[in-house]
């Protein structure tokens, strides 16, 4: 494989996503983007041969090694080490203190210290950063909204974990009020009504009054939790992301009406790159150790 080039790849709470990233150009290599669905809950096989077709598929080769890859992967997890400590979030319970690492180089054929494993919402952010949303901006928090939640801060262009998904928050955790369980459970206690997520919520807004009414208490929550956040350090910008970000327009006006309230006027800015914020912050954690020289180009490569 070309040596300028790195698998980016993002595991989901119900996906897997992944592109062969160019490090020069910070861009996806055209056609070679691959999304599949996973059954969170199968076995460890199921799960790591789902995960690996995926990794060979967008790297372009089929029996011989990807080369080097870097993954999103959500937390919690030791990522220096590889080891999932996912357990009781309805998903990947199954690989609980399994070391993904050395199952993915084994079934890959690779080195394991060519496999890197980094925080999610740290990737996602890395790429809004570089190229996207928070482009310019020094100091920024990055939220991902969907499964679970997930959170990062910037500063001056380095970026590291938030952890604040189990931070206390009203009569839980953050993650309790800031996720896709949430939506489900809050309209299921108004209606009586079970949908599987926000995608179906937002299909039903036109014609339901109910719904709109959950996605305005949501946005109060989420304004409550950056005002939290943003006691423990400043940011000048922040950026969501993660599916539910997808119903910004449905939330973002309480959100800001609330903060306003709160005496905050900071910008809310919705990811610019998608899934392809994390793909591209994953890959380019190899940048520095491959020597590779940037490029000023359109990042997405259109």
């Amino acid at each position: 494989m070309d040596p300028t080039t790195v698998v980016g790849i993002d595991v989901g709470g119900s996906h897997i996503t992944a592109a062969l990233v160019n490090l020069g150009t910070s861009a996806l290599v055209a056609g070679c983007y691959v999304r599949k669905e996973i059954n969170t809950q199968g076995s460890v096989a199921e799960i790591i041969g789902d995960w690996c077709e995926v990794i060979r598929q967008a790297a372009g080769v089929s029996h011989s090694s990807p080369g080097k890859i870097g993954i999103a992967m959500p937390g919690p997890f030791d990522y220096p080490n590889g080891v999932s400590l996912i357990k009781g979030q309805n998903k990947y319970d199954i690989l609980y203190k399994l070391n993904v690492k050395e199952l993915l180089a084994e079934r890959l054929m690779m080195r394991q210290e060519d496999i890197r494993f980094l925080n999610d919402a740290e990737c996602f952010l890395l790429g809004e950063v570089f190229c996207g949303a928070a482009r310019g901006a020094e100091e920024v928090l990055g939220l991902t909204l969907g499964t679970g939640l997930g959170s990062a801060w910037c500063h001056h262009g380095k970026v590291a974990d938030a952890d604040l998904w189990n931070s206390p928050f009203k009569e839980g955790i953050a993650e309790d009020y800031l996720s896709t369980r949430w939506f489900v459970g809050r309209f299921f206690e108004l209606t009586g009504q079970e949908v599987k997520g926000v995608k179906e919520l937002v299909a039903l807004a036109p014609e339901d009054q109910t719904v709109q009414t959950v996605f305005d208490e949501f946005g109060r929550n989420l304004a409550d939790f950056i005002e939290t956040a943003l006691k423990r350090q400043d940011a000048a910008v922040v950026v969501i992301g993660g599916n539910i970000s997808k119903a910004f327009h449905l939330f973002s006006a309480e959100l800001e009406k609330h903060l306003q309230s709160a005496g905050l006027s900071i910008p809310i800015r919705v990811a610019e790159l998608g899934e392809e914020s994390a793909l591209i912050g994953a890959a380019s954690s190899w940048k520095t150790s491959l020597e590779v020289k940037t490029e000023a180009v359109n990042p997405l490569g259109k």
